[in-house]
């Protein structure tokens, strides 16, 4: 199944699909918008280019656990896509994985614009890679 993944940021939006066999995760696009609205509207176009079956929400809980604003946000987020496409969607716990893009970006010296473009993209593909362990590792049991 093709599973796409969404890091919702407040101007940039990462996306990452994997392959159909669920073992590659890869990142595909950021998508700038600040507009809830239009970034559902253009977040689905991606969904029916890439033929995603399943869409992964990255959910920022607080480091111990509970959820602020920006998890609340994503939850709304949710909402709001199914509202508009019948495809099925996730939340996923995504701490940690903006700071394991930087980490991944410094160890292979991206720097200056071309790391600006491609963090959120690459925190995308983390969280699909995390959500694909789980379903491999759960699901296939």
């Amino acid at each position: 199944m093709i599973i796409m993944a969404v890091d919702l940021g407040d101007v940039r939006t990462g996306i990452a699909v994997c392959d159909k066999n669920e073992v590659l995760a890869s990142p595909l696009c950021v998508i700038e918008e600040k507009s809830t609205e239009n970034l559902a509207k253009k977040i689905c176009k991606k969904i029916f280019e890439t033929k995603a079956e399943l869409i992964v929400i990255g959910l920022p809980k607080n480091m111990d656990g509970s959820l602020g604003e920006s998890a609340k946000k994503s939850m709304r987020f949710k909402e709001l896509l199914n509202g508009i496409i019948s495809i099925p969607s996730v939340l996923w716990d995504e701490r940690r994985t903006t700071i394991s893009a930087h980490l991944y970006l410094n160890e292979t010296n991206t720097r200056g614009k071309r790391r600006k473009s491609i963090i959120d993209a690459l925190s995308a593909s983390i969280i699909l890679e995390n959500y694909l362990a789980y379903r491999k590792n759960n699901l296939n049991a």
